[in-house]
């Protein structure tokens, strides 16, 4: 395995004194002073207790930020990335993936060629729904989209439409959670931790790893899906927000200079770097002090970054800004371009946060009125990248935690389906105009190319210059990866 620190990531290990300190309910340590204090010079310490030639914080060399930019493992094809989530499990069926016989069939039950069936809401009896969609074939490659994406169908060349993904979370929680970091139960680090873990960022003055979400919902889970699990908080995701102070607490409060400010950083920093020094096994001080130093410098570069007064009319309307129905998510994907444009490593926008998705009835008032706020800005950030010259290098990921069942609930909804379902994956490497996988005749399950939750992280981390068993971090004595140690990258998806 590679001499790589990111191959083989360990706790850090007990000093010599912290090992007398806390071996032997830290009698060692009384021996250890005896030692320390025939080794100083007379009147080497003062009367504060510190050494008077100690460096005072200001002057002291700033540790390496765990957050400086790494070279990738291999070959990148990516150097960002932008995840657009649609929370609640869109409707494959009705969006990328049609299925004629789904409408020959509706309502009758499911044949029972299909076998059994676990739905979350125990509807695996309930007649098939059809799909009232319209259905056209798109761009060079041919794709099916459905009319309910128009903008998005008009930029198929561009896409790997993989129809053929599948997860083992049957409800939002689980399925969210292991969207982003591989399982179904909490704990583990979300993959923007993972990538930012292996990477670093390219620019220190902003957040490496950045979430947003619309509406004022809260997703599935809250933070724990930007979590940095067990690793170091300092991989965790920084949540941006609406409003005239888009990163909480942010703003610098009124009649505060800034050499006031910085002399208050410097003062917290030797406090904190004391009690770190005494408990090193306590990372979220480590992240505490790196947030406190990131939010300095961020109140000179953030707001040059969320700030879209210096847009162009035609780039506003490109996004949809103009308009009610599409403003909101129009103003997201246009900040996931000028975060990443300025180095941001990882960004992931949430769409319909809350589940507003989740479609288990009136499918199509629901899904009509998302695609409508979504599809233009979508397509927007996607001509945004390719005019700018950005997507060659910046990976764009659209889906959901799951997809939506043949079967119907409530009459005019659909029921989770975790067995198989639609994602895409656009510029960064990505081999566009390709349709990849399929599920069966009905959209129940993925039967050809099927990608686990597993293989799309190590398809993407792939594509960004790691790799998915050989990214390492040690914990408590077990090595894990980023996909518990499953997944392979699927190369067909890559140009």
């Amino acid at each position: 395995m590679s001499n790589d620190p990111r191959c083989f990531r360990v706790e850090p290990a007990l000093s010599r004194r912290d090992w007398l300190a806390k071996a032997g309910a830290g009698f060692g340590a009384i021996a250890l002073e005896a030692l320390l204090a025939g080794e100083r010079a007379p009147g080497a310490e003062g009367a504060s207790g510190k050494l008077d030639n100690a460096p005072s914080p200001t002057a002291a060399a700033r540790p390496v930020s765990p957050l400086a930019a790494k070279p990738p493992l291999r070959a990148a094809r990516a150097k960002r990335c932008i995840f657009l989530f649609m929370e609640g499990g869109p409707s494959h069926l009705d969006l990328f993936d049609p299925k004629p016989l789904l409408n020959q069939l509706a309502g009758q039950s499911l044949p029972d060629s299909f076998g059994s069936v676990l739905t979350s809401m125990g509807e695996a009896k309930a007649p098939l729904l059809a799909s009232k969609r319209q259905w056209k074939q798109h761009g060079q490659s041919g794709a099916w989209v459905s009319d309910w994406l128009p903008h998005t169908a008009e930029l198929v060349d561009h896409l790997a439409i993989i129809r053929s993904c599948w997860v083992d979370g049957i409800n939002h929680s689980a399925g969210v959670c292991q969207m982003n970091s591989g399982a179904i139960l909490g704990g583990r680090p979300s993959l923007g931790s993972w990538v930012t873990y292996g990477l670093g960022t390219e620019n220190t003055d902003l957040p490496a790893y950045v979430v947003m979400q619309d509406g004022g919902g809260q997703v599935v889970n809250g933070p724990r899906n930007w979590s940095a699990g067990f690793m170091p908080a300092v991989y965790q995701g920084i949540r941006i927000q609406g409003g005239k102070e888009p990163i909480p607490n942010l703003n610098t409060p009124e009649g505060i200079v800034d050499a006031e400010q910085r002399g208050k950083l410097d003062y917290l920093r030797e406090i904190n770097a004391r009690f770190a020094k005494a408990h090193p096994e306590q990372t979220e001080l480590d992240a505490r002090v790196a947030s406190y130093e990131l939010a300095f410098r961020m109140q000179a570069e953030a707001p040059g970054a969320v700030d879209l007064a210096d847009e162009t009319e035609a780039t506003r309307r490109l996004y949809g800004l103009d308009e009610k129905e599409t403003a909101e998510m129009g103003r997201n994907c246009l900040l996931a371009r000028r975060l990443v444009e300025r180095g941001v490593r990882f960004v992931q926008v949430y769409h319909g946060a809350g589940s507003k998705w989740d479609a288990h009835s009136k499918l199509e008032e629901n899904h009509g009125k998302l695609c409508r706020a979504s599809d233009k800005p979508v397509a927007g950030l996607l001509r945004d990248l390719s005019q700018r010259g950005l997507l060659d290098e910046t990976l764009v990921i659209w889906g959901g935690e799951f997809g939506r069942t043949p079967m119907s609930e409530k009459g005019d909804g659909r029921d989770h389906n975790p067995t198989g379902f639609t994602m895409w994956m656009a510029g960064g490497g990505v081999r566009g105009g390709q349709v990849l996988g399929a599920t069966d005749e009905l959209g129940l399950r993925a039967i050809d190319e099927r990608m686990h939750v597993h293989d799309l992280h190590a398809t993407i981390l792939h594509l960004m210059g790691l790799d998915n068993m050989q990214l390492v971090y040690r914990y408590k004595g077990r090595p894990e990866r980023p996909t518990v140690n499953e997944g392979s990258a699927n190369l067909k998806l890559i140009g």
